[in-house]
């Protein structure tokens, strides 16, 4: 057999697990059709017990049923393109936002829960610590400052959220447990790093969040302070964002967020 006809019958049999629907391969009969049926009960199942591992949490907020529902979809329409079945959880927040619609704190959740998971496997890391950044910086003019970039903890990450994740975490640590009001009065961020060899997230000001997912994403600090600012913005403005994203960037020093300056 050569390595092309090897591949297409490894993708004829790739294409069965996936879609209970797809044509049987030629010269498949009812027993082959049967054994695959078995097959693909037992990756599905292999997935959603992987799922429920991960989203624990997760699952113990929605319950047993609704939560086989959304991982039974997620198994389907998401499925693990990597070696090991852990990166089945990739992309579970998405399935969430798609079956439970009506109740985006789910999304949230599950979000909270594989991020916090990615950092367990993180490279480790060196935190900058303030003297040794008032020791890089102590020359900077204004040009520098505005071109500096910041390199964060590896895998750390932020978003944008409508609820009080730290109430939900610690309320679902319990059992049973009690939820009372989780929804934000305004918009907020929720940053996720590791300190230490500790995974752990914090609650902050959405545009909190905003810049440092602009950070993450290349911009330098002078861009963070303008996006702070906003468009048009007056020269008041822009010293009270320059101002407030002083006070952030002492923050994730603080926190052990940022490990090098670029």
């Amino acid at each position: 057999m050569s390595s092309t006809d090897l591949a297409e019958r490894q993708a004829v049999f790739m294409q069965q697990i996936l879609d209970e629907n797809a044509p049987l391969p030629q010269g498949w009969g009812n027993s082959q059709a049967a054994g695959m049926q078995v097959y693909r009960g037992n990756y599905r199942s292999a997935l959603m017990d992987a799922l429920g591992e991960t989203f624990e949490r997760t699952a113990r907020y929605v319950g047993e049923g609704p939560f086989q529902q959304v991982a039974a979809h997620h198994a389907i329409t998401h499925p693990p393109a990597s070696w090991t079945i852990d990166d089945a959880g990739a992309g579970f927040d998405e399935s969430c936002a798609q079956l439970f619609g009506n109740n985006p704190e789910v999304a949230e959740l599950a979000w909270l829960e594989w991020s916090m998971l990615g950092l367990a496997t993180a490279r480790d890391a060196v935190p900058l610590d303030g003297e040794a950044f008032a020791e890089e910086t102590a020359r900077f003019g204004d040009t520098d400052w505005a071109a500096m970039k910041l390199v964060l903890a590896p895998r750390a990450v932020s978003k944008q959220v409508a609820h009080d994740l730290t109430a939900m975490w610690s309320a679902l640590g319990d059992e049973p447990f009690e939820m009372g009001d989780i929804a934000c009065d305004r918009p907020r961020g929720c940053l996720v790093w590791r300190e230490g060899e500790r995974p752990t997230f914090t609650m902050v000001d959405a545009e909190e969040a905003q810049a440092f997912g602009a950070i993450q994403s290349g911009a330098t600090y002078g861009e963070v302070c303008m996006l702070l600012a906003g468009d048009n913005a007056s020269e008041q403005a822009i010293g009270d964002a320059a101002m407030r994203a002083g006070a952030m960037l002492g923050r994730w020093l603080n926190e052990g967020m940022i490990v090098e300056l670029a």
